[in-house]
């Protein structure tokens, strides 16, 4: 592996952020679904302070990204790290740096005495799946996620 250091994210780096969110997008055929932009970015990641961000970088180049936030668990009576996304270009992977990402996150969620750290994958993406699994990672087979959004949210709070 070649020097990884990792950074977190400032203002100034709402367009690279963005830039992530549209390969991972891509990756996953999702691209027709990124609605995201700077100005959003800006507002909830930096100034509402709803996420946060770290960089892979090797030799001073961001390669890689994890966007996450914290959940709650009310059964450990604590907060988690839950992950959104983690991205490695196509170019830097099989080097280990994904699970230096997550080896980071781990880090991050013992230091902050946090209770866990999750992630949603998607069922197709069998590299993804494997990887996790021989870090230990267990799938939640038990649960269902269910989501509300757009017109259906709004409606609901009416």
């Amino acid at each position: 592996m070649s020097e990884l250091a990792f950074r977190y994210a400032e203002k100034k780096d709402c367009g690279l952020i963005l830039n992530f969110i549209k390969e991972l997008a891509s990756y996953e055929k999702m691209l027709d679904e990124v609605i995201a932009t700077e100005d959003l970015l800006l507002e909830w990641i930096f100034e509402k302070k709803k996420a946060e961000v770290i960089f892979a970088c090797e030799n001073g180049q961001e390669i890689g990204f994890a966007l996450f936030f914290h959940n709650f668990s009310t059964f450990l009576g604590k907060a988690g790290i839950y992950l959104e996304d983690l991205y490695v270009k196509p170019e830097f992977r099989n080097k280990g740096y994904g699970k230096a990402i997550l080896r980071k996150l781990a880090q991050i969620a013992v230091e902050r005495d946090c209770g866990r750290l999750e992630w949603w994958c998607l069922d197709w993406n069998k590299p993804s799946i494997d990887f996790y699994l021989s870090l230990g990672a267990e799938a939640m087979n038990d649960w269902t996620v269910y989501r509300i959004t757009g017109d259906t949210l709004k409606k609901l709070s009416q």
